[in-house]
């Protein structure tokens, strides 16, 4: 098989994992809860978790599970809050029960929450009483039939968890009118735990673990079945990967990624916690003021995000007060990370920005730049260790050249072995054993895989095929462009054309400007047969454009 990664993996990283040393995860966070009991496991909101109270509240959780409920092993229990301290004990409590976790947005809309409630047939769900309306519309075509409510505050000591509470529930006004009956309070519930008998369950390392929903062909969100080993296997890789310069049980993460999120729920959750490190967690990205101040206070050593985060902090004023000195590490992914960001933020924090790439599907991983990457080259990377890759070009031959472009398949430990209840999706996304992922990539020079864009967000321009992606990091290029998204829309004659929208700083740009500008840079059948100017683009919750509602 073509690989031309294979020697180019930097010193001590190896090109496969040991696969039988992998143990189940619930066997791993009891193992990092006796080794570094004292140590800081999360921060939200100024107060710290330590793991000995991780252990202790998430044991009681999964007590409550056991004693309260009807759930028996394999039932699934949806989380439906964001990042706060309790999103980790009720991750944790729910995976000590033996049940699996359903991951779920908070700002789903009711129809989609519908969807996963009763796809992947929760019976429980724990939810910040923030969207407790939105389970409400839904809750009775649902067979949910034990709701835990949290407030934003309930992680803090009791003074400043009533002062929080107060203020997002009365003078923020931030939890509108819902009506649920039956329910539980979270503090509740931990007290319930306490006195009851945890019994720890058998787990297996195939078992499952998790199901996240990700987008399907039909338009119906389709649920991945994350198992146990499918996360160990991914935290093993990463810890070949990056292990070496980190020093385990003393490194501080910044969490602004939901850890709904694939990515965050691995990465940020999971092997930061597996090693004794600590996690800072960001109930809030959006609100750049207080995220910066939050990041003003802490000496943090990583931190990870998606291209529009880095962009909303880079054009920040306050940036300049944050203490980068301490960074070891930024890590990208999500999105393509447009060359002038990560310029621009290398000259601010003198951090590289390592990009990854990787799908829900795959345990968030698929590949990643080295840890040693000196400038951003806007490449992904190398496929993580004990992984394959390979090309498949439009007449379904596999690409063995360099610099030739073909879908990016995937094979591996981390690679979902399911779409959950979905026979169908699940024959659909493997060829012979080989996960499709729909994304378009090479292999350039360097052995490094390279993606040059979404299959279904490619343009067919007069017969050549035209890529967003290379059209938004030129026009970003352009002094007074803020951010850009690209589309191609058909005309009466059902010919494609590129669309460009724009967000701009400096309201003296005018779209003939950004025309010359287009021209310059691309060539004829690449440039924008319409541009407009707009407010701002469409994002989903991590900070993802959605090139989709752009063209409705």
């Amino acid at each position: 098989m073509y690989k031309p990664w294979l020697n180019k993996y930097p010193p001590g990283v190896s090109a496969e994992i040991n696969e039988s040393t992998l143990i189940n995860l619930v066997d791993m966070v009891e193992d990092t809860f006796e080794r570094y009991l004292e140590h800081t496991a999360f921060i939200n909101m100024g107060h710290e978790l330590t793991f000995s109270e991780l252990e202790e509240k998430s044991r009681h959780i999964a007590s409550y599970l056991q004693h309260v409920t009807s759930l028996k092993k394999g039932d699934r229990v949806a989380v439906m809050m964001p990042n706060l301290l309790q999103y980790p004990i009720t991750l944790l409590g729910i995976l000590r029960a033996g049940l699996i976790v359903v991951t779920v947005n908070p700002l789903s809309t009711p129809f989609e929450l519908k969807h996963q409630l009763n796809d992947s047939g929760a019976k429980a769900i724990f939810i910040a009483e923030n969207f407790a309306h939105t389970l409400q519309s839904i809750i009775q075509e649902t067979n949910i039939e034990h709701v835990v409510l949290t407030k934003i505050g309930d992680g803090l000591p009791s003074l400043k968890r009533k002062v929080v509470n107060f203020t997002v529930a009365y003078i923020k006004r931030m939890v509108p009118k819902f009506t649920l009956s039956n329910t539980c309070d979270y503090h509740a519930a931990l007290k319930i735990g306490e006195k009851g008998q945890y019994t720890r369950p058998m787990i297996s390392i195939n078992d499952t673990a998790f199901i996240l929903y990700t987008g399907g062909t039909t338009g119906r969100p389709k649920g991945v079945a994350m198992s146990h080993r499918n996360m160990a296997s991914s935290l093993a890789q990463v810890e070949e990967t990056f292990g070496a310069c980190l020093s385990q049980g003393t490194e501080l993460l910044v969490t602004a990624l939901p850890m709904y999120h694939a990515f965050a729920l691995n990465v940020n959750c999971f092997f930061f916690l597996k090693r004794g490190d600590s996690n800072l967690l960001i109930e809030n990205p959006r609100d750049i003021d207080a995220f910066i101040d939050t990041l003003c206070k802490y000496q943090f050593t990583s931190i990870t995000g998606v291209n529009t985060l880095f962009n909303a902090l880079l054009h920040h004023s306050k940036i300049v007060n944050v203490d980068f000195s301490h960074l070891k590490f930024t890590i990208a992914g999500g999105m393509p990370t447009q060359h002038k960001i990560a310029e621009d933020w290398k000259n601010i924090t003198g951090n590289t920005i390592i990009e990854g790439y990787g799908l829900t599907e795959t345990t968030a991983i698929v590949s990643v730049n080295p840890y040693n990457l000196s400038k951003h080259t806007g490449a992904v990377g190398l496929p993580m260790p004990s992984t394959d890759v390979r090309l498949v070009n439009e007449f379904n031959h596999i690409v063995e050249q360099q610099n030739c472009v073909g879908e990016v398949q995937v094979k591996g430990p981390q690679v979902m072995s399911e779409y959950w209840n979905n026979a169908t999706e699940t024959a659909a996304a493997f060829d012979q054993g080989w996960f499709k992922t729909g994304d378009i990539g090479l292999f350039d020079n360097e052995g490094l895989l390279r993606i040059v864009d979404r299959k279904k967000d490619m343009i067919l321009v007069s017969g050549f095929n035209v890529y967003p992606n290379e059209i938004e990091e030129a026009v970003l290029k352009l002094e007074g462009v803020f951010e850009a998204a690209v589309v191609g829309e058909k005309d009466k004659d059902g010919n494609e054309a590129v669309t460009l929208f724009v967000v701009i700083n400096n309201l003296q740009l005018s779209i003939d400007e950004i025309k010359t500008h287009c021209r310059d840079y691309l060539t004829g059948y690449k440039q924008p047969k319409t541009i407009k100017i707009v407010d701002d683009l469409p994002k989903n919750n991590v900070g993802k454009v959605l090139r989709r509602l752009l063209k409705e």
